[in-house]
């Protein structure tokens, strides 16, 4: 435990060192350079609003957050499940995919009108615009283990007369978990973006907003340090979220590869 910690105190200090350096850089360069606020902030003036604002900030931290939890768990629960149906059939997977693809390449400010018209303003809208963003990396994933599998394999359970359930509960579910951890790292960070975008769109006009409503008022109003404050918000979420779906996958996949023990 003690070594774990130790490699993972040295492989950080590196990205850390360079942090601290490009704040102090920042600083020295706004005092120096005598550039107004309104431009570009020093790093202190942020730290000031955060500080300031610290009520408005983690309340619309917190709501980012849920919408972007929500989406994220509505895309691994959908997208498992879609990926489970298109392992069935190969008519299924050819027709329904391609309009998976179509919908992950389709700009989300052409559909986020859409969403808001169908789903009206508030956190529900968001939540869709994070879920929509999110589902492809799971389905993508999902379906990728679940039909990946060896054909010895599939004559081996043939052989045994199992039914369609069973090797999908026995066979390809079990070979698909590291896909699917996979594509749970790659939503994860994807909802939370999910949910700054959805909140561009269809998080104002309500008594509570999140995030990406921070940053849109901040722009509008000029306040570049409240704007700073709310983007590094979003960036220590997003890297919380991130970070706690990698930890879990990891020792998801770490329980599933080890062998048992003899008895």
């Amino acid at each position: 435990m003690m070594s774990r910690f130790l490699r993972l105190l040295r492989e950080a200090a590196a990205p850390v060192a360079l942090f601290i350096f490009v704040l102090i850089a920042w600083e020295i360069a706004t005092v120096i350079g005598k550039i107004p606020k309104y431009l570009l902030p020093a790093p202190t003036a942020v730290l000031s609003a955060a500080v300031d604002d610290w009520r408005q900030l983690a309340s619309a931290t917190y709501r980012t957050a849920a919408a972007a939890v929500c989406g994220f768990g509505l895309s691994v629960v959908i997208g498992t499940l879609a990926g489970c149906v298109f392992s069935q059939s190969r008519l299924i997977r050819s027709s329904f995919y391609p309009y998976a693809i179509f919908l992950q390449t389709v700009p989300m400010i052409a559909i986020a009108p859409l969403i808001v018209i169908w789903f009206g303003f508030g956190f529900q809208s968001v939540v869709v615009v994070s879920f929509v963003i999110s589902l492809f990396p799971v389905l993508a994933n999902a379906t990728a283990g679940l039909t990946a599998i060896d054909p010895d394999l599939f004559e081996l359970f043939r052989l045994y007369r199992a039914t369609r359930w069973q090797v999908l509960l026995k066979l390809r579910l079990p070979h698909a978990v590291p896909y699917l951890l996979a594509g749970a790292k790659t939503a994860a960070g994807l909802a939370v973006i999910g949910a700054i975008v959805g909140e561009f769109f269809a998080g104002h006009g309500t008594q509570q907003f999140g995030l990406g409503y921070l940053v849109l008022q901040g722009k509008d109003h000029f306040k570049l340090p409240v704007l700073f404050a709310a983007v590094a918000a979003s960036t220590l979420l997003g890297v919380l979220v991130f970070g706690t779906v990698s930890i879990v996958g990891a020792t998801i996949l770490r329980r599933w590869n080890d062998p048992p023990a003899d008895r």
